[in-house]
């Protein structure tokens, strides 16, 4: 298994590790539900340095991206950032990306998910006709993410930027932490407010940040959280999660993405597209609570009052903030309503939901 530069780290914290994407990641340390409540109340920080990062440049690359996203990079300027997805030839997904505009026309960083980084990387480099300088930045790239209320609070202290003022989907780049060039976002996954923090780790850098981060935040609270409770986070605020609510065989319009789904220009699959919005699609992406007291997980199947089988589960989880059953599936459109009653099998009981405006929680 592949490591990041703060896997010795975990294990020395005693975090539980795990294999994901080709890396051995922290699935939790103090438990999932005390991580959780960490983030949503105070401040949590989390490694995600297993994602992939790429940078476009020249003069085409903001005509590469527009050929091979969903929404409209062209609307960006010198450090913001914007959620996408890279669309394939039938309108399924390929992955879920955020892009960063660095030099607006010149300059951008794509963030990828990191079971797809090689995938993404044959995917664009196919279209990219161009000549557009492509690096695959990923290997050398650490990424930390430390959300909640007070992360912003916290970390002030180790920089002389502004990030408590940071906009939502903006970034800045600068001295953090005695480190030059640390890209700070804020573009979290979490839904509590917080950066995530990018640089490059040579000097020691990786080190030199943790333990300053540890030095200052510590003592206020700041807790290491694995991927656990990054999953319950998330599906709280009803974030897809690319091979599970969204894939290769799943369109951003059936997923709820019209929003990053821009006609304004041509992009792959637009033709396709168009269509399934102006007709819209046989199925829809919906969040559900648990009426009855159940736990849905993924795959699990989903059914109307009468036992037809209308759908599945694609992520599930009890809700640590509202103590309850919560979770994503496709249904048929026709029981995508708010507050359709659709009932969910778990272990060989037909257990009562019904659909939930998201987030779960505010």
């Amino acid at each position: 298994m592949k490591q990041t530069p703060f896997t010795e780290k975990h294990i020395g914290l005693g975090a539980k590790m795990a294999e994901f994407a080709g890396y051995n990641m922290p699935i939790s340390y103090s438990g999932i539900n005390d991580e959780h409540h960490a983030v949503r109340n105070n401040a949590g920080i989390f490694d995600v340095s297993h994602m992939g990062e790429f940078i476009l440049k020249g003069p085409n690359a903001l005509d590469l991206i527009q050929r091979v996203t969903s929404n409209d990079a062209g609307k960006l300027n010198n450090g913001a950032a914007q959620y996408s997805c890279l669309p394939n030839e039938n309108g399924g997904i390929v992955d879920d990306l955020l892009v960063y505009c660095i030099e607006k026309d010149q300059v951008y960083m794509l963030v990828v998910n990191a079971s797809n980084i090689e995938k993404d990387w044959e995917w664009i480099q196919r279209h990219n006709s161009q000549g557009v300088e492509m690096h695959n930045i990923s290997h050398k790239t650490c990424l930390l993410a430390v959300q909640g209320p007070n992360a912003c609070k916290m970390l002030q202290p180790l920089t002389e930027i502004d990030i408590l003022n940071l906009k939502y989907y903006t970034f800045v780049k600068g001295r953090f932490a005695g480190v030059d060039n640390v890209l700070i976002s804020a573009t979290g996954y979490t839904g509590s407010g917080g950066v995530e923090i990018y640089f490059e780790d040579k000097e020691n850098a990786a080190d030199i940040i943790w333990k300053k981060i540890f030095e200052t935040a510590g003592p206020l609270g700041l807790k290491p959280v694995g991927l656990g409770a990054r999953d319950t986070l998330r599906l709280e605020m009803g974030f897809c999660l690319y091979g599970n609510d969204i894939d290769d065989f799943t369109t951003p319009i059936e997923a709820g993405l019209s929003w990053i789904t821009k006609f304004s220009k041509s992009f792959t699959a637009d033709e396709f597209l168009t269509k399934q919005k102006t007709a819209g699609p046989e199925k829809k992406l919906v969040g559900f609570e648990m009426i009855d007291r159940g736990i849905p997980r993924h795959d699990y199947l989903i059914r109307d009052n009468e036992g037809n089988l209308i759908g599945r589960v694609t992520s599930g989880t009890q809700s640590p903030t509202i103590g309850k059953g919560i979770g994503l599936g496709y249904v048929l459109t026709e029981h995508a309503a708010l507050d359709s009653e659709i009932f969910i099998d778990v272990r060989d009981k037909s257990l009562k939901a019904k659909v939930a405006k998201l987030p779960f929680v505010k």
